[in-house]
């Protein structure tokens, strides 16, 4: 079957009245996480973004990111992405497509993502997610998506897995601070693109950052496949009939990425001091942790969204946002640029602590995506990035 054929005959993207508010509310929300991680990581050109000798205020914040956002937003989105492959492909079987047609459209949006990716990535920003969500979402749609309920709950057993892992790391980490001595900072890696002197060699160094940072975020298909299998089960279009499930993930997911958190946070501000060593499975142990914050901020967002008959101007507000969570996205990496890049403002240094006003600029930054996205939806207006990615996806009709 043709191209043109097959959109023909597949059905066009998912309208507004077929949108759940727990899916649109969390991207919304927590593009605020992404903006405080990604420009904590441009300040310091590093990953994490760290200050390593922090002092008042900065030691709270540092123990704050290390906490709640620093490797516990992109499970957010990843969980996200699954939930809506599912939910595309649904809209599409429903509609009359054959799973061949079915199949087409989802192949042609997520290569997509991958060309959107290389090109955020090259322009922008090295960290870029949406070529890994492309390759991932390439690889759920032929070896994922027509599986049935039993072969699905292999994502549970990885799941599981992963907590004993956790469980594991943090027993060596616990053990290990008693005897342990020395200053070391935790390690963080040194990312050239962002601290780059002009424009040319910024993205000649992203060129080689983004297939390597690709490869690393990839393995996150354990979180996506976390998310196909909740939408399976309608569990955020349908969040009352789920309410003990969501609870218990809330807990039990942020409690971990939290617990697991701990160690490296107490050591990011300051207040533990231990070897090189202990540090880097502190790390490790921060990782693991936090692929849990990714369905526990879900949940708490479908608990949020079961008590909102009728939302109001900031869930409203948000909800917008995460309709257009790529334009949101894409315009964060737009501002780091113009506003904190050495050649560009180069805000970051100008005006005492540089996690200060990084945090302060990402804020900012999130809130003037809000107030757009906002705009946008009184005018029912999808974000650019959205236009582009649907008329690419499904053809001049979307």
């Amino acid at each position: 079957m043709s191209t043109d054929t097959a959109l023909r005959t597949s059905r066009g993207p998912v309208r507004r009245a077929e949108r759940a508010l727990a899916p649109d509310l969390a991207r919304g929300a927590m593009l605020l996480i992404i903006a405080l991680a990604n420009v904590a990581g441009v300040v310091f050109a590093g990953e994490p973004g760290l200050d390593t000798t922090p002092e008042g205020a900065d030691r709270a914040l540092n123990f704050t990111l290390f906490e709640l956002v620093h490797a516990r937003g992109y499970p957010v989105f990843a969980v996200m992405f699954g939930y809506g492959l599912v939910q595309l492909a649904r809209r599409q079987d429903a509609s009359g497509a054959t799973p061949k047609q079915v199949r087409s459209v989802l192949l042609r949006r997520n290569l997509w993502l991958v060309a959107f990716g290389f090109a955020h990535a090259t322009l922008l920003y090295y960290g870029d997610f949406l070529g890994a969500y492309g390759i991932v979402g390439i690889v759920m749609t032929l070896v994922l998506l027509r599986r049935g309920d039993k072969f699905h709950r292999t994502a549970l057993v990885l799941w599981a897995l992963s907590a004993v892992e956790v469980l594991v790391i943090g027993a060596i980490v616990v053990s290990g601070i008693g005897g342990s001595g020395g200053s070391a900072p935790l390690p963080s890696s040194h990312v050239d693109s962002l601290a780059a002197p002009d424009y040319l060699a910024s993205m000649l160094d992203r060129l080689g950052e983004w297939p390597m940072h690709t490869l690393t975020v990839l393995p996150f298909i354990v979180i996506t496949w976390l998310g196909m299998w909740a939408a399976r089960r309608r569990v955020l279009e349908e969040p009352a009939r789920h309410k003990t499930l969501l609870k218990w993930t809330a807990v039990l997911g942020l409690g971990v990425a939290i617990a697991g958190g701990l160690p490296a946070a107490l050591t990011g501000a300051g207040w533990l001091h231990v070897d090189e060593s202990a540090a880097g499975l502190m790390m490790m142990l921060h990782g693991a942790s936090g692929m849990f914050a990714g369905p526990g901020y879900v949940a708490v967002f479908g608990l949020i969204a079961m008590r909102v008959n009728r939302p109001g101007p900031v869930v409203g507000a948000l909800s917008a946002l995460g309709r257009r969570s790529l334009s949101g996205y894409l315009f964060q990496s737009v501002a780091w640029l113009v506003l904190l890049a050495p050649f560009t403002l180069a805000l970051g240094d100008r005006f005492g602590s540089p996690t200060v006003t990084g945090l302060i600029i990402a804020v900012t930054v999130w809130l003037m995506t809000v107030s757009i996205a906002r705009l946008l939806d009184k005018r029912d207006q999808a974000g650019p990035a959205e236009v582009v990615l649907r008329r690419l996806t499904y053809g001049p009709r979307a």
